[in-house]
Formats: C-alpha cells, structure tokens, sequence
C-alpha cells in the first residue's frame, strides 16, 4: 500500500534526466496491466526532446507541466488489437495507474494528463505524431524526479461503501 498512498499528482519536477531504464521499468509495469481478453491494446511514444514536450504542453490547459518535465510517455491505445470493442479504455487506464505507481516505486513522480475522450486534444495529439487512423492517443504522462515533496494520503472513505444494496 506504501506506493499506492505516495502516489501524488506530480506537476513540477527537478532538471534532472530521467535514465532509460527507469522509463523501460515504468512501461513493463504498464504493460504489465489486466486487460479484456488479455489483448494489451496499447502503444506508446516515449518523449524526452525539449522541444517536443514543450509542443505537446499544448495539447490542453493541464499539459502545460510538460514544459518542465524531463520526459513524457504518450499512452496509445491501438483498436486493431481490440478484440472486446470498448474495452481499451478500461484496458488503458489500468496500464496508467500501474506506470504511476511504478515511478513511485522508483522514487519518480508523475501525473495522468487526459487526452481521450475529448476530441479537440484526439486530433492535437493524431496531427503531432502522424498517428494512423486505428491509433487513439489516450493520456499522456510526464515522468520526472518531483521538485516538491508531497506527503501520502489515504483516502479511504467509509461512507461511500455499500453492501449488498445502496442501503
């Protein structure tokens, strides 16, 4: 449970470049996610140039960390491996959360940025990369090494549990 109360909304990072081993973890840990049919609909595009994290900190109001980060990857998620049409979502927010608990593990921090659904941010994304058509951008994470310290949390909240009915 400690890297699931650590996980923090990390939006300021240090200047300090992330090793490429660190980012293969987080993407195994990712790839490593439940999904339908065990089908794995995902890409991803790993960005550490400048200039292109400083392109995509346009791609919404919230993007705009990325002009600090020292790396970003872009979750993608592929519809020609979709076998349970729909499930992607599902499939890809798993593989989100298990990257950001494994940049927790690794003493990074992170933050899920929303694309999908919203289709201005779909097309941003689509029109930057020269995705094919079958290729949804889905989220994009920002991966760095957190320039605030942020204490957990345990947000467990009794009242919101219900058993064997609403009652």
């Amino acid at each position: 449970m400690d890297e699931i109360f650590k996980r923090r909304s990390v939006r300021r990072f240090a200047q300090k470049e992330v090793p490429d081993a660190q980012i293969q973890k987080i993407l195994e840990a990712g790839m490593s996610a439940p999904s339908a049919g065990n089908e794995q609909p995902w890409q991803f595009v790993v960005i550490k140039k400048r200039q292109t994290l400083d392109e995509l900190s346009e791609a919404s109001p919230y993007a705009r960390t990325l002009k600090g980060a020292p790396a970003g990857i872009l979750v993608l998620g592929d519809l020609s491996l979709e076998r349970h049409k729909g499930y992607w979502v599902q499939d890809c927010s798993a593989c989100v959360q298990n990257m950001l608990l494994e940049a927790v593990s690794l003493g990074l921090g992170a933050v899920w940025l929303g694309i999908y659904p919203l289709e201005e941010r779909i097309a941003y994304i689509k029109q930057q990369f020269a995705l094919p058509e079958q290729i949804v951008p889905f989220a994009i994470v920002p991966v760095g090494y957190p320039l605030d310290e942020m204490a957990p949390s345990n947000r467990y909240n009794g009242s919101r549990v219900h058993y064997e009915s609403w009652k």
